[in-house]
């Protein structure tokens, strides 16, 4: 990824950021611009404001290869909490139902992560950025209303029970792009009856590269700041 000893941010260069909860995926472009003072930035698939995880952010030419990054498959690790449902399918809105688990064992739970693998088509939630007549869902949601929208082919390739502690699963998955996670929890607990949500999210990979190799936020606009001091020395 980016060139560590000699970045060239203006004439391109991909960079690793490890985004924190409760920041936008806008937000870390735009601290990624200020730092490398470079107009042309842009990221390669947006993550939730409560997921953490690896955004890849490009600069200058760089953001031509945004279509090939973003159509690399993802993989997530996160928690699935049973017996209760938001409007969002995660903590961004409030609970919505409460509903009874006691009945739910973990040979029932695994068998259910089993039914998600493979290929299948998925709705996107009323809570996304997904543009309708040039509007995003979430702003409809937000006054309660609810709009027609397409299937999307999805591909689950795995989908890992790491922990059982119910209410709470944890768990790892690989999938192709444009895969809401937090639509699989949700139907996850309509498979199981109960109803869930997705209570946190990690984004570990995009294709061959790992959140390890990432940057926190501080911690680049420390890299950069220390690039151009040393140029003055």
């Amino acid at each position: 990824m980016i060139n560590d000893i000699t970045p060239d941010f203006p004439n391109g260069e991909a960079v690793l950021i490890d985004k924190p909860v409760r920041r936008t995926s806008f937000d870390m472009v735009h601290r990624v611009r200020k730092a490398v003072n470079v107009k042309k930035v842009g990221h390669a698939g947006t993550l939730d404001p409560l997921a953490t995880g690896l955004l890849i952010i490009c600069t200058g030419r760089f953001t031509k290869k945004i279509s090939e990054f973003s159509n690399l498959n993802k993989v997530y690790t996160g928690i699935i909490s049973l017996g209760k449902t938001t409007p969002s399918y995660d903590l961004e809105t409030d609970f919505d139902s409460v509903n009874e688990i006691a009945g739910i064992d973990e040979k029932a739970v695994y068998k259910t992560a089993e039914g998600f693998i493979g290929t299948s088509f998925q709705l996107p939630p009323m809570y996304s950025a997904v543009k309708k007549n040039g509007r995003a869902l979430y702003k409809y949601a937000r006054k309660g209303v609810e709009v027609e929208r397409k299937e999307r082919e999805i591909e689950v390739f795995r989908f890992d029970i790491k922990k059982i502690d119910l209410p709470d699963i944890h768990f790892e998955i690989e999938v192709t792009p444009g895969t809401y996670i937090r639509v699989i929890a949700h139907d996850f607990g309509q498979k199981l009856g109960c109803g869930a949500y997705l209570k946190s999210l990690r984004r570990t990979a995009i294709g061959p590269y790992s959140v390890d190799d990432a940057f926190a936020i501080e911690e680049f606009e420390n890299f950069v700041t220390n690039l151009a001091d040393n140029e003055h020395i």
